[in-house]
Formats: C-alpha cells, structure tokens, sequence
C-alpha cells in the first residue's frame, strides 16, 4: 500500500537510532574527560612517576605507559557508554623495535585507539598539542616528537628508530578530508627510509564518519560508530633504497604506501 502525500511529509528523512540523546551526552563527557584527563596526568601523576629511580629512559617509559593506561580506559569508557564500537586485528605484532607504524586518520580519536595498545611508543603529534593546556605536560614527559615540518624533526624521528624506538606516524598530516582518499606526505617515507627497520601499516575504517575536521563533536551520526583497525604486512624500507637517491627512494616508498592504503581501505 502506498505512503499518502501527508503520511510521506512526516516521515523523518534520518532515523536517529541506538540511543543518540545517550550518545551524545556521552560524547561530550567524552571530551570533558579527555581534558581532564590529561591535566590530572600532568599535574599529579606524571610528577610522582618522575621522582621513582631510573634514568632519563626509565622516566620517559613511566611516561608514556600512563599515557597509553589513560588512553586505553578513554577507549574503554567510550566503549561502555555506548559511543561507539571497537575491533583492533593484529595489535600484538607493534611496537617492534624501530618500527615505523604508518596509519591514516579518518577522526580525531584514532591516537587513542593505537597509544593506548602501546606501552613504550614514541610519536610524531602536532605542533599545537606543546601549548595545549591540557595536553602540554603529558606530550612533553613522554618525548613526543612536535610535527614542525623541519629537517630536524624528519632528523630525530630517524634517531629513535635507529634507537630502537617504535614510532607512530600519520603520514597526511591531518585528519582524512570526508568522502576523500588519504594524501600521504612523503616525509614519513623520508623518516623510514633513515632510520626505520621495518614500515608496518595500520588500516583504520570509522563507520559512519565521525569527528573529522569538518564535523563539530556534537554533530554524532545517527547510528553507534564502529571503529575498526587492521594491522597489515610488515614492509622492509631497504626494498625501496637500492641505487637510488633518496628523494626517489622516498617518492618509491610513499608511492607504494598510498596506492596500499587505497586498496585496503576500500576493501575493508
């Protein structure tokens, strides 16, 4: 039987579901806790940690184990409360020793889903995040490496990874244009060809989009998110730097990671 002009005029064009007033006050605590969060780490825990024997590393791995513990109950919590869903294949291959995780970054939550399964990270974060109030202490105690967009920093990201360190990357920048394909710089692929033993892949998928740079917090979708990360195939940088310079071994390697992330991110 066919829908009366009237009947067809009421109808909403979007049915919100899975209880979007909870959704939303949940996301906004969200913010709220994250902020909090972050402030309580600098003001009160991270000093304590400092002040445990050890060294300079031993600190700095105190460190950014808190940051991961918090970042990993912030997923918990948005989890619980209905947020939004999670699903992490292939977590306990990262964090090998000077491996280059390399990810997109379709929302701004996608750095707490992989810190928070990484005990002794380092990671490239944006330049802004050194004068953020709330996040200032924790970045800086952890030895974040700023994304100024220099030659030092593409210099001392290679560092720790021929340290040993394993190091986080976001190879556009920022986060994913909606309805767009990621646009990968190529300086991640300068940074692994220096320094990194091995280039690992980390395909993330966020359904319906949410919290992108052109969608305010409480603009949520009308369906719980599902968040899902994959962890792909390990790539060996030296396959792309024989008898090449490196400017062409760089153009090689971030050729291949986007044409990668191209093919999985539209399978998934």
């Amino acid at each position: 039987m066919e829908s009366t002009p009237l009947e067809l005029a009421t109808q909403p064009l979007n049915r919100r579901t899975d209880a979007w007033a909870v959704r939303l006050v949940a996301t906004g605590a969200s913010f709220v806790l994250f902020g909090l969060g972050g402030l309580l780490l600098w003001i009160f825990l991270l000093p304590v940690l400092a002040c445990l024997p050890g060294g300079v590393m031993a600190r700095r791995r105190r460190a950014r184990a808190a940051i991961s513990r918090a970042f990993r109950l912030h997923a918990w919590f948005m989890r619980r409360s209905g947020v939004l869903t999670l699903h992490i294949d292939g977590v306990q291959r990262l964090g090998q020793p000077g491996q280059m995780i390399v990810a997109n970054h379709p929302s701004l939550i996608d750095v707490v889903f992989l810190i928070g399964q990484l005990r002794d990270t380092n990671c490239i974060v944006k330049a802004g995040l050194f004068r953020n109030p709330c996040m200032r202490g924790p970045v800086r105690a952890a030895q974040y490496i700023s994304n100024d967009g220099s030659m030092t920093m593409l210099e001392r990201a290679a560092d720790v990874l021929r340290e040993g360190q394993s190091l986080l990357v976001f190879p556009e920048g920022t986060r994913t244009t909606p309805g767009c394909a990621p646009v990968f710089h190529r300086g991640a692929a300068a940074i692994a060809l220096r320094g990194a033993r091995c280039v690992t892949p980390v395909f993330i998928t966020v359904e319906p989009t949410t919290l992108t740079k052109a969608e305010p917090w409480y603009r949520i979708p009308d369906r719980r998110v599902q968040v899902r990360l994959r962890v792909g195939a390990d790539i060996d940088p030296a396959d792309f730097n024989t008898n090449a310079p490196l400017p062409v071994a760089s153009r090689r390697l971030n050729d291949h990671l986007h044409q990668l992330f191209l093919r999985e991110l539209a399978t998934s």
